[in-house]
């Protein structure tokens, strides 16, 4: 492979801001994995947004990108998967499988898309001093004629737009919108693009916690909600705090400590079974390894608000943020019912938009 931009290369990042900002082009953020595509002929890699490659992970994007990519080129995108009119983040995780027979059956199964927001060479030339705005007309006339399951992210330079698209995009499972200046080169791992996402807020019960990495101080605190039928499910964890406060948590939760986990309600979570019937703190992964991912149970007694973006399936997509103690609220009242559902987007009209 002999690219003008060559593989690994970290892309563009986005730093968080409260509102859209005016005067440039919006996009939306999509929930999926960072790609750098590079294509030289019959040569194709897919880098990931840490620059480990993603390509045999993907054999039907691989194909895509042969048929539908120019000769020579390199894109930013998202690789995504999309069922039922939205974004399945889960589905995209069951791809990260050592074993190739596993992922070539996903790739018929569930096949990936990738959704194309920049061109960052073409030909012999890199486009990384040009400006976005320009950036932008070349990805539009070199992949004009692509078909799915490539395509080009809807852009907009107004701000109202942008405003409808970050209401109406979340019923498809979307992050936010994305804001990036117009006369803006591209800088590979820098943050100077800018990102505001959805955020509500959930009272939920804190049944446990890692320690953290340091030492014997709170890491994270594991959070559950209860389901229709009663069941405490681990829906997820929020852990930035200040070193200070870990001490504190720890000193604050030690009279819920439970020496004997029988009782608790994941106390079954070291059992692998238990994990197929129920969601539980403490599941491996592909992405954890080999991490310790222990943890301290509690009496499921303390309610805590925490602010989330929002969810994938039955737990919250992102690590979420700890707001407040709730000593009014009973754990028995942290359900599911609580949870504000956004109004359903069919994305395959998005990605017909691009």
């Amino acid at each position: 492979m002999d690219l003008p931009v060559m593989p690994p290369l970290a892309p563009m990042l986005a730093r968080a801001v409260a509102e859209i900002p005016p005067g440039m082009q919006y996009e939306a953020k999509w929930d999926g994995f960072r790609a750098i595509v590079f294509r030289d002929g019959d040569e194709v890699e897919i880098g990931s947004r840490t620059g480990k490659p993603l390509t045999r992970y993907f054999p039907e994007l691989v194909a895509a990108f042969l048929a539908e990519l120019p000769p020579r080129c390199v894109l930013d995108g998202e690789i995504v998967i999309a069922r039922g009119g939205r974004l399945r983040f889960e589905e995209l995780l069951e791809r990260i499988h050592p074993a190739a027979s596993r992922v070539r059956t996903l790739a018929e199964r569930t096949p990936a898309s990738f959704v194309a927001f920049d061109l960052l060479a073409l030909g012999s030339a890199s486009l990384l001093e040009e400006p976005l705005e320009a950036r932008r007309t070349a990805l539009l006339g070199a992949l004009g004629g692509a078909r799915a399951p490539v395509h080009i992210a809807p852009a907009s330079t107004d701000r109202e737009q942008a405003r409808g698209w970050f209401s109406q995009y979340e019923g498809a499972g979307l992050d936010g919108v994305v804001a990036k200046p117009l006369d803006q080169p591209y800088r590979p791992g820098e943050r100077t693009m800018f990102k505001v996402k959805h955020e509500r807020t959930a009272d939920c019960v804190v049944a446990g916690y890692r320690e953290h990495k340091s030492g014997p101080v709170v890491g994270s605190l594991l959070l559950g909600l209860y389901d229709e039928q009663g069941a405490l499910q681990h829906v997820g964890v929020c852990a930035a705090f200040p070193m200070a406060r870990r001490r504190e948590l720890a000193e604050e939760l030690a009279p819920l400590r439970m020496d004997d986990p029988a009782g608790h309600p994941w106390a079954a979570w070291a059992q692998e079974e238990a994990h197929a019937t129920a969601r539980l703190p403490g599941a491996t992964s592909r992405w954890t390894g080999g991490k310790d991912l222990s943890w301290l149970a509690l009496r499921p007694e303390r309610v805590c608000e925490v602010a989330y973006d929002h969810m994938e399936g039955t737990r919250f997509r992102h690590t979420v943020q700890f707001r407040r103690w709730r000593p009014d609220r009973t754990p028995a009242g942290c359900g599911y019912g609580q949870l504000e559902e956004p109004v359903s987007y069919d994305l395959s009209e998005l990605l017909g938009a691009g």
